[in-house]
C-alpha cells in the first residue's frame, strides 16, 4: 500500500484502463507526479475535450468530432455492403489492411451472458432499422453484411444471434476467416485456430 491516498486513487484509476495491470498503473502514476509541472495540465486539458469534443456518429456509432464520421461521410464508398465491428477501434484496423470499400455499424461490444450484457444493450436495434430503411427503399439496400468479430465464444454467439434475425431479409451474410496468420510456423498454432483454418479453408 502507498498510504498516500491521492496517490493510491490515481493507480486505482489507472489500473481500470485496458491492459493496464497494478505495477504498470503505479508507475505512471509516479510519472505524471514526476511531471507534475506540465504534464497533468495537459492530460487533463486532453481528457476534456474527448470528453466535450468527441460522440458517436449519428450513422454507424463510430467515435467522431462531426455529426458523421469521415466513412459515412465518402460518397465512394459502397453502401452495398455494411462490416459490423464490435468496438470503434476495429474499424481502423479493417481500413489499414485497405481491403474494404464498404460500410461500416459498431455494435459497441458483444453479447456475454457472463458479463450480463444482452442484444438489448448492443447497437442492434439500429442495425434491423438501417437493413429496413433500405428494404423499404428510404436509403441504399444493403446486400451484403460482414461480421468482424472475434473469434471467441462472445463473438460466435453474437454471430449466431444476428444471423438469426437477419434470415428472411434478403441479405447475403458472411463472417471475416480465421485461421493461420500470415509467417506463422504451423507447430506452433493452437487446436482452435487448426480447426478454424480447416473450415475456412479455400479453393486453389
Amino acid at each position: 500500500m502507498l498510504n498516500i491516498p491521492a496517490l493510491e486513487k490515481l493507480v486505482h484509476e489507472l489500473s481500470r484502463l485496458p491492459g493496464i495491470g497494478p505495477k504498470t498503473a503505479q508507475r505512471l502514476a509516479y510519472y505524471v507526479l514526476k511531471s507534475k509541472d506540465t504534464y497533468p495540465a495537459q492530460l487533463t486539458e486532453a481528457l476534456l475535450r474527448v470528453q466535450t469534443e468527441v460522440h458517436t456518429c449519428t450513422e454507424c456509432f463510430n467515435y467522431t468530432d462531426r455529426t458523421i464520421c469521415k466513412y459515412c461521410d465518402d460518397s465512394h464508398r459502397n453502401s452495398e455492403i455494411l462490416c459490423l465491428v464490435e468496438e470503434p477501434s476495429d474499424i481502423s484496423r479493417i481500413e489499414s489492411s485497405g481491403a474494404f470499400r464498404g460500410r461500416y455499424h459498431v455494435l459497441h461490444g458483444v453479447i456475454s451472458p457472463l458479463e450480463g450484457i444482452t442484444a438489448k444493450d448492443l447497437k442492434i436495434n439500429e442495425l434491423m432499422k438501417k437493413i429496413d430503411a433500405g428494404v423499404a427503399g428510404e436509403k441504399t439496400t444493403i446486400k451484403e453484411v460482414i461480421f468482424a468479430f472475434d473469434a471467441d465464444l462472445e463473438g460466435d454467439t453474437t454471430a449466431l444471434y444476428l444471423t438469426k434475425i437477419l434470415q428472411g431479409k434478403g441479405l447475403k451474410i458472411s463472417r471475416i476467416a480465421h485461421g493461420i496468420p500470415m509467417g506463422s510456423d504451423i507447430d506452433f498454432i493452437d487446436d482452435r485456430t487448426m480447426g478454424r483454418a480447416l473450415d475456412n479453408r479455400v479453393e486453389l
